[in-house]
């Protein structure tokens, strides 16, 4: 890193109430890129004048050019935030003026928001609301969809990243980052891209690497009017930006499980791919998540070498090594298995299942394939929307499961643990389950639920927005089904607390190879 224009004159302009004709404090927030300045309702942000290996601020007009595409880039998803680029100038009296004057530097200008209102923050205090997660979800998933798509060879972009990320390590001193464990990483993570490399390109030429977010985690997405809005997005080289759509997702899910969020991960992740019927890239996943720590490592590392004071500078110093360890990490995985949980409506397979995924397998989890959203996504509507009874007949059962076997069957193929969440109630059902774990020659085990009628039917008319559309009259139906034999499926009593029953079921699973 080199700093590069003296930028004093205008950091002290920008940190004077007056500037804004205001009399409050301006607040001062300093990134390793960038400084925010919190005046009124507003935020301006000037970039730094420093040059990294992978980005350079170093002049004015390239700063002026970044500004532009941060307005431009940002107003993809928070139209309402981003409001203007404008110059801090040099009036003829030898005074700077914001909106006016030569220009001596450039701003972003946006609307303020309060700092609680960053999912940074709000995950600081503990875990996520579920429809948040969920929202946050289907809002990546429609961005996704709607940016641009660049079609070519993936595997070179993912070769670029992974060997930047090495050049920024190198760059930095020997004990900020271990060289031996650095070069390690970078070995592995070419190994990994060497297996991929086929499925990446395929994934380019299909659509799936896109200009995304790029910055995609917890402290540049907000709550603004009640929505989760991804902001901040990285502006300054579109082709850094220009992903597979699951690495740009991954460095979401990679802040998640580094804080400890597991069931959040879990649950975006799964989301995520209901929502766009992804599971061709999941073999991926443990390379995408090691590249996005590998990257807050050597930021982490580099933030440290900023820090005046010795004990923040350990702290930024001691987050570096761990990112390192975990991208490290991410690429252990071991072999996947398949879990079937099976049960009348009302049983709680969903609410088992949706607790099993993040305790299976490696980050983010196991995929939760569930019967109730994918008949919603074959039938071209969203989870939570009813579908007609017709949309219920056996023809249609019979594709649900049918569809639901190949996706486990794939998902299994690119070593990622399956949950599979559906009633189950003909024997049939239950020996495709087991067959598809035979065919890919993984462990299997099936989780038959039960408990009293009417909990059951408690539970489904408790139901609101949820993608199951049983009813009381469906569990009555239910309760005459000839379930026959149930060989080897573990009888769970699922009368309890969810709590009781996950504790119950963990038990009849065997451990990971």
């Amino acid at each position: 890193m080199r700093d590069c224009d003296d930028q004093t004159e205008t950091m002290a302009f920008l940190s004077r109430p007056e500037t804004y004709g205001l009399s409050g404090r301006v607040e001062r927030i300093d990134t390793h890129a960038a400084v925010v300045f919190l005046a009124g309702d507003q935020a301006f942000k000037l970039k730094r004048a420093v040059r990294y290996p992978y980005l350079d601020f170093s002049t004015v007009d390239r700063r002026k050019a970044v500004c532009d595409a941060e307005l431009v880039l940002n107003r993809r998803t928070a139209p309402d935030l981003y409001l203007a680029v404008q110059p801090v100038g040099r009036q003829p009296d030898g005074r700077l003026a914001l909106g006016e004057g030569e220009p001596v530097d450039w701003v972003v200008v946006m609307r303020r928001f309060a700092p609680e209102c960053l999912l940074d923050a709000m995950a600081r205090k503990g875990p996520l609301a579920p429809d948040l997660i969920r929202d946050l979800a289907d809002r990546i998933a429609a961005f996704h969809d709607t940016a641009e798509a660049v079609q070519g060879p993936g595997a070179d972009r993912v070769r670029a990243v992974i060997d930047g990320n090495r050049t920024s390590m190198a760059a930095l001193p020997e004990a900020l980052l271990p060289a031996a464990r650095c070069d390690r990483l970078h070995q592995r993570s070419l190994e990994g891209l060497e297996t991929l490399a086929p499925l990446l390109d395929r994934r380019g030429q299909a659509g799936h690497v896109r200009h995304c977010h790029g910055d995609l985690h917890l402290a540049n997405i907000c709550l603004w009017q009640g929505q989760p809005t991804l902001f901040d997005c990285l502006e300054f080289d579109p082709e850094l930006a220009t992903t597979d759509v699951l690495y740009d997702l991954a460095f979401l899910l990679m802040d998640l499980w580094q804080r400890g969020l597991h069931a959040e991960a879990s649950h975006l992740f799964n989301r995520y791919c209901d929502m766009r019927a992804e599971s061709d890239g999941l073999a991926a996943m443990p390379l995408f998540l090691s590249m996005r720590a590998a990257v807050r490592a050597h930021v982490n590392a580099s933030a440290a070498e900023r820090q005046a004071d010795a004990a923040q500078r350990e702290d930024k110093a001691a987050a570096a090594r761990g990112y390192l360890d975990a991208a490290l990490a991410f690429l252990d995985r071991k072999p996947p298995r398949l879990i079937a949980v099976g049960g009348l409506s009302g049983t709680g397979k969903s609410t088992l299942a949706g607790k099993l995924a993040p305790l299976c397998g490696g980050a983010p989890g196991a995929r939760w394939l569930r019967s109730d959203v994918l008949r919603k996504r074959l039938a071209g509507v969203l989870p939570e929307q009813p579908l007609p009874p017709e949309a219920y007949t056996r023809d249609h059962s019979a594709e649900v499961y049918r569809t639901l076997m190949e996706e486990s069957r794939r998902t299994l193929a690119a070593g990622m643990d399956v949950i599979v969440d559906a009633v189950f109630a003909d024997p049939a059902e239950r020996r495709a389950a087991a067959d598809a774990a035979a065919h890919c020659g993984v462990p299997f085990t099936g989780l038959w639920l039960e408990a009293p009628a009417d909990t059951m039917r408690t539970r489904v008319g408790a139901r609101h927005g949820d993608a199951s559309d049983a009813n009381a009259a469906v569990v009555d139906r239910q309760l005459s089904y000839d379930l026959g034999d149930l060989g080897t499926w573990r009888r769970i009593n699922a009368g309890g607390s969810p709590d009781a029953v996950l504790m119950a079921a963990m038990e009849g699973i065997e451990p990971s190879p």
